[in-house]
C-alpha cells in the first residue's frame, strides 16, 4: 500500500498543498484532522485504546474516532471514512465546530462531529486495540491515563459550548 498523501493548511485552515504524511509528521506541516464523538443512547461516550503501533501517541486512550484528512478530501468525507475504517460503522453525523490545536510541533486543524451508534464495532487491528463507552466526567477526570492531548483540549471545549 502507497503512503498517504495529505492535505496541507495554512493558519486560516486554507489548502496550501499536500505532502507524504511521513513528512508531515518529520516535519510538524499544519495539517487537518477530524473529530467523530460517538455516543450510545445513555449519553455515554465511545473511549478509544490506540494499538502500540500508531504514528502519534501510540498505546494513549482517544476519546474520539477520526483521524489526518487526505489530499482532496473534505472534512466531511474524512470523518466518514474514518468512522468505517475504525469501527466498521457508518452513522449520520452532526456537525459542531473546528478546533486548531499546537502543541509546539504537532499542528492541526480539526473538524469536530457527533453521532449515536450502539455498535457492533468492527476495529481496525493497525488502529484500534480496543473500545468501550464511559460516562464523559470519568475521561475529563483523568481516570483514563494517558489521553490524547489534543482530543482532551477538544473535550473540554465540547463541554463548555
Amino acid at each position: 500500500m502507497s503512503e498517504e498523501i495529505v492535505a496541507l493548511v495554512d493558519a486560516n485552515d486554507r489548502v496550501i498543498g499536500e505532502a507524504l504524511r511521513s513528512r508531515v509528521r518529520k516535519e510538524g506541516l499544519v495539517h487537518r484532522v477530524t473529530y467523530i464523538f460517538v455516543f450510545c443512547v445513555e449519553g455515554q461516550l465511545l473511549l478509544q485504546k490506540r494499538t502500540a503501533i500508531k504514528d502519534l501517541y501510540p498505546g494513549y486512550y482517544d476519546a474520539a474516532a477520526g483521524g489526518v484528512l487526505l489530499a482532496g478530501e473534505t472534512y466531511e468525507q474524512s470523518a466518514n471514512r474514518e468512522l468505517q475504517e475504525e469501527l466498521g460503522i457508518h452513522a449520520p453525523l452532526k456537525t459542531h465546530f473546528d478546533h486548531y490545536f499546537d502543541d509546539g510541533f504537532n499542528r492541526y486543524w480539526g473538524r469536530v462531529f457527533s453521532c449515536e451508534h450502539e455498535g457492533p464495532f468492527t476495529l481496525q487491528a493497525s488502529e484500534v486495540q480496543s473500545v468501550e463507552f464511559v460516562d464523559v466526567e470519568r475521561i475529563v477526570g483523568g481516570e483514563y491515563s494517558p489521553l490524547t492531548p489534543d482530543t482532551l483540549e477538544v473535550l473540554h471545549k465540547w463541554l463548555d459550548r
